[in-house]
């Protein structure tokens, strides 16, 4: 039983650099999605330069690839948060 009040004690003395790490995770996450997104539109881009006639196709894969990888981001910005509050 006072292994559990150490390692209850030892967690309440890091709960600080939980709180900065979620916020660190929390930033470090848009900036991929962000920098993911900008990947996939610069892509697209040369795609659509390449082969205008494939615009409808490059579009829709576009939006469905940005979409995910927003999803993800939102999903570890949540988590991040939870852990902030929580």
């Amino acid at each position: 039983m006072h292994l559990l009040a150490i390692l209850l004690q030892a967690a309440a003395d890091l709960a600080p650099f939980a709180k900065m790490g979620a916020g660190f995770g929390a930033g470090i996450a848009a900036i991929g999605a962000g920098i993911g997104i900008g990947q996939i539109g610069r892509g697209a881009l040369e795609s659509i330069a390449r082969q205008p006639e494939a615009l409808g196709d490059i579009r829709s894969n576009m939006i469905i690839a940005a979409a995910l990888v927003e999803g993800v981001a939102f999903f570890a910005i949540v988590v991040c948060l939870l852990i902030l509050f929580i």
